[in-house]
C-alpha cells in the first residue's frame, strides 16, 4: 500500500477545504484544525497557503497540458481528438474533482510566475483545442459553426463537470465517457 507524505496529505485536505469554502475563506488555522495538528506544524512541510494553492492548481493544469499534448500528437481524425479531450476532462474530473474546484474558482489568487505559468498552460490548451476544432471543420467532420462557439460550448460543460459529478455521486466512468462524448459530439456533427 502506498503511503502519502505529510505534505501531500496537507495538500489533499486543503483541496477539500478550498472546494468547500474557497481559497480566500480558508486559513492556515482552519487547515491545521481539519488535520488535528497545530498550525505551526504545517510549516514543517509547506511554506505558505500560496504554495499549497500553486501545488494543487499547477499539478492539475499540467495534467491537462500533458493530456492535450498527447491528443494533438495522435495520428487520428479531429473528431476522435475531440472525443479524447472530452475523455481527458472526465478522467481528471473523476480523479481530482476537489482540485478542479481550486483550478476553476481560485486560479486568480496564484501569484507571480505561478499565475503566468497557469495562464500560459490554459491559453495553450485552448489554442490546441481550437486548432483541433478548425481541423474538424475543414475536414467536414464538424459542422461549419463558429469554432469559438464550439470551443466555449464544450469547455463550459467540461469545466463545470466537477460540480455535477460531486453532487451526483459516483457514476461508472465508462458510462459517463460514452454518454458525454455522445451528447457533446452529436451537437457538432
Amino acid at each position: 500500500m502506498k503511503t502519502i507524505s505529510r505534505k501531500h496529505e496537507i495538500i489533499a485536505v486543503a483541496a477539500s477545504l478550498f472546494n468547500e469554502k474557497g481559497y480566500k475563506a480558508v486559513s492556515m488555522r482552519d487547515l491545521a484544525t481539519a488535520m488535528d495538528i497545530k498550525a505551526a506544524s504545517l510549516y514543517n512541510h509547506i511554506t505558505s497557503k500560496q504554495e499549497i494553492l500553486s501545488e494543487i492548481i499547477l499539478k492539475v493544469a499540467q495534467e491537462f497540458t500533458t493530456g492535450m499534448e498527447n491528443v494533438v500528437r495522435e495520428d487520428t481524425s479531429a473528431i476522435n481528438k475531440v472525443e479524447k479531450v472530452i475523455e481527458l476532462h472526465i478522467d481528471i474530473t473523476v480523479n481530482h474533482s476537489e482540485a478542479l474546484a481550486a483550478l476553476n474558482n481560485d486560479w486568480m489568487y496564484l501569484e507571480a510566475e505561478n499565475l503566468q505559468a497557469f495562464i500560459k498552460m490554459r491559453e495553450d490548451y485552448e489554442e490546441n483545442f481550437r486548432v483541433i476544432i478548425k481541423q474538424g471543420i475543414d475536414a467536414g467532420e464538424i459542422k461549419p459553426s463558429h469554432p469559438e462557439v464550439i470551443l466555449f460550448s464544450i469547455l463550459s460543460t467540461l469545466r463545470t463537470l466537477y460540480l455535477w459529478y460531486q453532487k451526483r455521486g459516483k457514476l461508472d466512468v465508462n458510462i459517463l465517457k460514452k454518454d458525454m462524448v455522445s451528447v457533446l459530439i452529436k451537437g457538432i456533427v
